[in-house]
């Protein structure tokens, strides 16, 4: 996992794409060059059948196997900001090390030297500054300033907050008020990034926060409740209620619609 600091200061975790992932869709490209390569091969054999020079028919070959292997990964990379046949199978993307879209210069450096690293050296050279890099970059990547990031990440499941068993008979009774937006928002961060933050960091905020949400909540906890248990306890008490009044507005509102569909002029 990397991170990038955009202009406004905000931290962003881009995971980059594995070893296995990059090979693997790499061999996808490769396999479509060159079923495109034998193609145009077999085509231009076919139409020209000998009837020009040798020197020509050669020279017409290597055109093809430039635009193959060169010009046409280098125009869809560009195109379509990093992507490829192969990426989009295995769900990976190519961008700049800040994060940003890949334009036709980091494509042309990189299809430049994968002609050196994957087909000249047979894969040598990118198998080896793949491996010893920690975002698996080959040598074009490195020049470039690229690599590989995955696009298809699993969304990590919303953190559920837990009722404290110790505080469960107190939050049942509590008058527990409409909090603001901005401060309901803050406490549900601070419960959900709790485990990750340093314990001097987590208690200052945990009873700030406490302190802020008591205005709107009573009467007070019972003695010795640790702030963070506080907190606990009234979003997973606010979001209980929230949850029972809202399934109760939706059977009122079905038993409304069930009986105006009984209505005597329904069938007129």
């Amino acid at each position: 996992m990397s991170t990038v600091v955009t202009g406004e200061a905000v931290v962003l975790e881009l995971r980059a794409a594995s070893f296995a992932a990059r090979a693997l869709s790499t061999i996808i490209d490769i396999v479509a060059q060159l079923l495109l390569l034998f193609l145009i091969f077999f085509l231009v054999g076919n139409t020209l059948d000998g009837s020009l020079d040798p020197a020509l028919t050669r020279t017409l070959l290597l055109a093809a196997v430039v635009l193959v292997i060169v010009a046409v990964p280098v125009t869809v990379e560009t195109l379509t900001r990093g992507k490829s046949l192969g990426r989009l199978v295995m769900g990976l993307r190519i961008v700049r090390d800040d994060g940003g879209a890949v334009r036709f210069r980091q494509a042309f450096t990189r299809g430049i030297l994968a002609v050196l690293e994957i087909y000249m050296l047979a894969g040598s050279l990118a198998f080896v500054t793949a491996v010893f890099n920690e975002k698996s970059k080959r040598l074009g990547d490195m020049l470039a300033g690229t690599y590989a990031l995955r696009e298809r990440v699993k969304a990590p499941p919303p953190p559920v907050v837990v009722m404290p068993m110790e505080l469960a008979p107190w939050a049942s009774l509590a008058d527990i008020g409409r909090l603001p937006d901005p401060l309901s928002r803050r406490a549900s961060r601070f419960l959900a990034q709790a485990e990750r933050m340093t314990p001097p960091a987590r208690t200052e905020l945990g009873v700030s926060l406490a302190t802020e949400v008591s205005a709107f909540v009573s009467p007070p906890p019972p003695p010795g409740t640790v702030p963070e248990s506080y907190l606990r306890a009234v979003m997973a008490q606010r979001r209980d209620r929230d949850f029972a009044r809202l399934s109760a507005q939706r059977r009122r509102t079905g038993q409304i619609g069930e009986r105006l569909h009984r209505l005597p002029f329904e069938n007129r």
